[in-house]
């Protein structure tokens, strides 16, 4: 039986950072929000409460009745967690004189604590919070301090429930990782079993009692998480299972035929659909970015049910939707609030019950299941690629001229990276193609032609992405690549811009 630890969210942007270190310890655990607590569930072995943009005293706080698991479980509070824990039990929670925020060191250590064991004096830890602990109630004792915080920490006398009012899980608190540690294997009692390996062997067993002799149809995108799912379906269900890839014509240079026939290699089922001039007829005059990704949205949903429409007594849809998706999908309330299928509204539109084998997984746990399972690196690997392509790489309208001129770039400059080898040191990388012409001159001719952005973004998990400092010798490299290499195209420039303000992509 598969031991988990459960994180009720409070609305904190660090919350997924929670579930990714723990994660790391090889430790299940899952996300869920504060007031959906999945009770009578043998296999929890401990609840960390997250922190939240609410202050305890908010009439919009967030809360819950600590009944439901107070005795029953080990319990970690990380900031808001810690203060609503104190002050349901008669604890003061005040706002700070001014907003903590920022690096800190640990002044005062309980050494002999077991939520601290291994961390010293002087410690770095990382505060983000307006309110705090001024007084803990009877019952409690102070296990640790900051020079400015005074109840940086606090155990429960004789109970397995500790507060912290620093984030453990966010890379500036040094010893975040061993607290953590100490909380789940100290404290909770995890053996930490739970790896790449164990998530194949238990995801081919229950997709084979789930789906039986059912078939089921995927669609492909060459992008890491579909293509994990499909060969993980593969394994447990083989010939029933019948891949969709579609050439929307707006894919990297030789990339439907390249990606077709990785597919081919690893033994999938796979029937690919070029529809580039579909796409292009029905995109031809269209600038606006959101009306661009509707109808190639649209246009994807169409083609993929025409395919799958083929394919006899199909049950199930099959998608590569990962944990971070499931998480922001919902609301802390349970409301949906954005949808990340990739083939969204297929299910209901075709009468199939869906299936998402990779939806309590990170990205980076993606790559590990795809090694695994014996996928080549160049798949596992692959940069993030947006769902509409080259669309939204090109500002303004899109035509066939434009695309073949974005895609002889984009290749120069994705191999360029890959030869130098800068690939694997990019999360994402691609070139935009600028709805500006600019004047230049070419032996002893004025040019008048298009200019390009380059993009490269360094980020874990997309949600913040810095912009890479690339070499000077190989941009250089590259424009002049490009400008020699691509007609219509005479001016190279460099995005350095980070998320936020930016997003990664610029459409």
């Amino acid at each position: 039986m598969q031991e988990k630890i459960i994180i009720l969210d409070f609305g904190s942007q660090t919350t997924q950072l929670i579930g990714r270190r723990v994660r790391e310890l090889n430790i299940y655990c899952e996300i869920v929000p504060y007031n959906k607590f999945p009770n009578d569930d043998p296999t929890i072995k401990g609840v960390i409460l997250s922190g939240s943009p609410f202050s305890v005293y908010d009439d919009k706080a967030f809360k819950m009745d600590l009944k439901t698991i107070w005795g029953k479980y080990p319990i970690l509070g990380i900031c808001y967690g810690a203060q609503f824990i104190a002050s349901e039990f008669g604890g003061k929670v005040e706002p700070a004189p001014s907003r903590e925020y920022g690096r800190s060191k640990l002044a005062h250590v309980d050494a002999d604590n077991v939520l601290l064991k291994g961390i010293k004096t002087g410690s770095q830890v990382w505060m983000s919070h307006g309110d705090t602990i001024t007084a803990i109630p009877a019952g409690f004792k102070k296990i640790a301090s900051t020079e400015d915080v005074e109840m940086a920490a606090y155990q429960v006398n004789d109970q397995s429930v500790w507060g912290v009012q620093f984030h453990p899980e966010v890379f500036h608190t040094e010893d975040g990782l061993a607290l953590l540690k100490n909380f789940v294997f100290g404290v909770c009692g995890c053996k930490g079993d739970w790896s790449p390996a164990s998530f194949v062997e238990h995801t081919v067993a229950d997709l084979k009692q789930q789906l039986g002799n059912d078939k089921v149809v995927l669609a492909l995108s060459g992008g890491v998480d579909s293509s994990v799912a499909a060969v993980l379906l593969h394994r447990a269900i083989g010939e029933n299972l019948t891949c969709v890839f579609v050439d929307h014509g707006l894919l990297r240079k030789d990339e439907y035929k390249n990606v077709l026939n990785d597919y081919q290699c690893l033994g999938l089922n796979v029937i690919g659909v070029d529809a580039s001039e579909k796409f292009y007829s029905e995109l031809a005059g269209i600038t606006d970015p959101e009306e661009k990704r509707k109808i190639i949205g649209k246009g994807f949903i169409d083609v993929f049910d025409v395919e799958a429409h083929k394919i006899q007594d199909v049950k199930w849809l099959a998608q590569g939707t990962i944990y971070p998706d499931v998480i922001e999908s919902l609301s802390i309330t349970g409301t949906v609030i954005k949808s990340h299928h990739n083939v969204g509204g297929l299910p209901e539109k075709m009468n199939l019950k869906l299936c998402e084998p990779l939806r309590l997984l990170f990205k980076d746990e993606v790559r590990k299941v795809g090694r695994e399972l014996g996928m080549p690196d160049h798949l596992i690997m692959r940069h993030p690629f947006p769902g509409p392509g080259l669309g939204v790489r090109i500002l303004g309208d899109i035509t066939p001229e434009k695309v073949h001129i974005l895609q002889e770039a984009d290749h120069i400059y994705i191999q360029a990276l890959r030869d130098w080898n800068l690939y694997d040191q990019v999360w994402q990388a691609g070139v935009i193609l600028l709805p500006v012409q600019s004047v230049g001159v070419m032996g002893d001719e004025r040019t008048y032609e298009r200019a390009v952005a380059l993009r490269a973004v360094s980020s874990t998990d997309a949600m913040t992405a810095d912009w890479v400092h690339l070499p000077y010798d190989f941009l250089a490299k590259v424009s002049n690549d490009i400008i020699n290499k691509v007609k219509g195209v005479n001016r190279v420039t460099y995005d350095i811009s980070s998320k936020p303000p930016a997003t990664i992509e610029w459409e």
